[in-house]
């Protein structure tokens, strides 16, 4: 680990991988659900279901490939090997589920989904527990989670530009869309992995430890400070995946701006990634847990405003879009310094580094918070009986229903998220006492006799 600032050439470096990640988990949330449901032609019920049931199987797949990750040694770091074998493990399946051929149905997308998220969790995990354990220190991680933050905001704002420019360009709607973004993760994939594994460095000392897996699963459920981030960031997640998820159906169907739809959404994450410099700042001054709080505070109290604006006003969704979108990267980034932190707790508590276990957990979590957004919503539409055909004539009913979903869900979940981090326990002067005992403890294992001597 480092205990100085590192070079923004290393930070690039590092944060270039997030540019496909983002790229790809941005089409999850908000174009591949409607595309399969629409152009694919699959049942919201199935589309919801698929995507809520392949989430929920991550729960048992992700602390496997957490702890192998932690597990692993080879002269080249423990880190880079699983970002490299990611790679075509994605590139296969996001060409599968971006280019799906004439009558996929819900077998097909499940099963390319699956392969896809086995890739995308093998790539996500390994790269933020690898941005944990370059830097020891509170800020500095913040620091390093920012500059992953902004490079997946960065690839978000991209990944929209390619169907902005589709739609001005007059090459088609959202198939083409699709099919562009597919294409460009499969591209960028390769090329910001190398830069990542040739100029960053991994921990090529790592000695493994023996996985006691009852033990671990008994650390982790008494961890009440653990379990708490990950409620957190349940609540924290659920808000913008909801608005992902229902995104292009409340443009259209509510607001009645369809055709200002991508515009829109490249302000939501403009603003986004204009936010990120601000609640690192905010951060520094008043700590990561009270940061991220009244970030969720200002994006539950911002985002009901959306009520008020008359159907069919451009500029004021712009504005009110804008507002709202300032909260949508304080939660990733800081949640994720706040997990680092929390990996030198359990470091205390067991004597052992166990980094990608403690990220593959608050990756589920953020799968779940996906998974329960998309299920949930597109259960309900159906439920309600709103008609996602083009041109369909739904009745008020319908669209109050997905008027509701939109602004309340997300608005109740971000305020029940600044509840929960509000107070939260570890703090920067309890950071510091963690990593003081933890360098002792090293220290000592270093000057302790060998045998024979």
């Amino acid at each position: 680990m480092s205990h100085g600032k590192l070079k923004k050439s290393t930070l690039l470096a590092f944060a270039m991988p997030a540019i496909p990640i983002s790229a790809l988990g941005l089409p999850i949330a908000v174009y591949l659900p409607p595309f399969y449901a629409q152009t694919v032609g699959l049942d919201l019920a199935v589309v919801g279901l698929v995507f809520m049931f392949l989430r929920f199987w991550d729960i048992f797949t992700d602390p496997v490939l957490g702890i192998m990750g932690d597990q692993f040694n080879t002269p080249w770091g423990r880190r880079k090997p699983w970002i490299v074998a990611s790679v075509p493990i994605m590139m296969i399946a996001v060409y599968q589920l971006f280019f799906p051929p004439e009558g996929a149905g819900g077998l097909y997308l499940g099963v390319w989904l699956f392969v896809m998220y086995l890739g995308y969790t093998m790539l996500s995990i390994s790269h933020m527990s690898w941005g944990t354990e370059l830097a020891d220190e509170y800020h500095q991680r913040s620091r390093i989670h920012g500059w992953r933050e902004s490079a997946q905001v960065g690839g978000m704002l991209f990944v929209l530009a390619l169907p902005a420019a589709i739609q001005v360009l007059g090459y088609g709607g959202l198939e083409k869309s699709v099919h562009a973004m597919g294409l460009f993760i499969v591209i960028a994939l390769p090329i910001t992995v190398f830069f990542a594994a040739k100029y960053v460095p991994d921990d090529p000392d790592h000695v493994p430890e023996k996985v006691d897996w009852g033990h671990s699963f008994r650390t982790i459920v008494g961890n009440k400070t653990l379990l708490r981030i990950l409620l957190g960031d349940i609540l924290a997640g659920f808000a913008p995946s909801v608005t992902g998820a229902l995104y292009f159906f409340f443009i259209v169907y509510v607001a009645d701006l369809g055709h200002y739809s991508q515009p829109l959404l490249i302000l939501y994450f403009l603003t986004g990634f204009g936010g990120i410099g601000l609640w690192m700042k905010l951060s520094y001054s008043i700590g990561k847990h009270r940061a991220m709080a009244y970030g969720m505070l200002w994006g539950g109290l911002s985002l009901p405003f959306l009520f008020l604006i008359p159907t069919g006003s451009a500029g004021l969704m712009a504005i009110g879009l804008a507002v709202y979108g300032l909260a949508y990267a304080a939660g990733p980034f800081l949640l994720r310094a706040i997990m680092s932190d929390i990996t030198d707790h359990d470091r205390i508590e067991t004597g052992q580094k166990r980094t990608g276990l403690y990220f593959s957990l608050l990756m589920i979590s953020s799968k779940m918070a996906g998974a329960l957004s998309v299920g949930i919503t597109y259960v309900l539409l159906d439920f309600i009986g709103f008609d996602k055909t083009r041109g369909a004539v739904n009745t008020p009913e319908a669209i109050q229903g997905l008027e509701w979903m939109f602004i309340a869900f997300p608005s109740i979940s971000m305020l029940l998220a600044a509840l929960v981090m509000w107070n939260f326990p570890l703090d920067q002067s309890r950071q510091q006492a963690l990593r003081n005992e933890i360098e002792d403890t090293l220290a000592a294992a270093a000057i302790k006799p060998q045998p024979g001597e």
